[in-house]
C-alpha cells in the first residue's frame, strides 16, 4: 500500500514533520509512506478562484497527482489557535476544487504533535469535517494526539517513546485495513 504523508507544518523542526518521519520508519511490511515534500506545499498560492479559473498552478496540480495515485493519505498536523493550520487548510481548499478533487473516495489516517497536553484533538475534529466534505474516509480509531512533543523526539528528531510509537504502528494498520476493506 502506497500512501502519501502530508504534513501541516512548514516549519523546519515541526514535530509534526518529525512524527511524519517517524511514520515512515514505523511502517509494517506492505506500507510505504512517501512524504510530500514542504517546499512544494509552500509554493502553493493563497486559494482565489480567479487564479484557479485562469489555470491551476503547477504546485497544486502535482500534489493533486499525488494525492490520486497514493491508496492512502496520512495527515500530521498541528493545531493553530484550536484549528488547522492556514498552510493546511489552504492546501486542502485548491485539492477540493475541480478538475477531479483527488480525496473522493480515499482513505486517511490523521495524528498530530504538539508540545501541549491536547496534543491537536481539537484540529483532528475540524480536519474530520473537513474530509467528511471532500468525501474522503477517515480512520475512525485510534486517534493519535501526541501530547508533550518535545519530550518525545530526541535532538535529532527522532521519536524516542515507545507508546507513542505502538499509536503511530497501530494506526497505520487501521489504516491498511480501511483501504483494503475500500478496495
Amino acid at each position: 500500500m502506497n500512501v502519501l504523508g502530508i504534513s501541516g507544518s512548514l516549519r523546519q523542526g515541526s514535530y509534526n514533520t518529525m512524527a511524519l518521519r517517524a511514520a515512515r520508519k514505523l511502517a509494517p511490511a506492505g506500507i510505504n509512506i512517501d512524504i510530500a515534500d514542504i517546499a512544494d506545499i509552500a509554493a502553493i498560492p493563497l486559494f482565489n478562484d480567479d487564479v484557479r479559473l485562469a489555470g491551476e498552478p503547477a504546485p497544486v496540480a502535482e500534489l493533486k497527482a499525488k494525492v490520486r495515485a497514493a491508496d492512502a493519505v496520512l495527515i500530521v498536523t498541528p493545531e493553530y489557535n484550536f484549528s488547522i493550520p492556514g498552510v493546511l487548510k489552504n492546501t486542502l481548499d485548491w485539492l477540493s476544487r475541480p478538475p477531479e478533487p483527488p480525496f473522493a473516495g480515499k482513505p486517511v489516517a490523521i495524528m498530530g504533535a504538539s508540545p501541549g497536553p491536547v496534543g491537536t484533538a481539537r484540529v483532528q475534529y475540524d480536519l474530520r469535517k473537513v474530509l467528511v466534505f471532500l468525501d474522503a474516509f477517515t480512520v475512525n480509531k485510534p486517534e493519535v494526539f501526541i501530547s508533550f512533543a518535545q519530550n518525545k523526539f530526541d535532538a535529532q528528531g527522532e521519536l524516542t517513546d515507545e507508546p507513542t510509537a505502538k499509536f503511530i504502528t497501530d494506526l497505520l494498520l487501521s489504516l491498511q485495513k480501511l483501504a483494503t476493506r475500500l478496495g
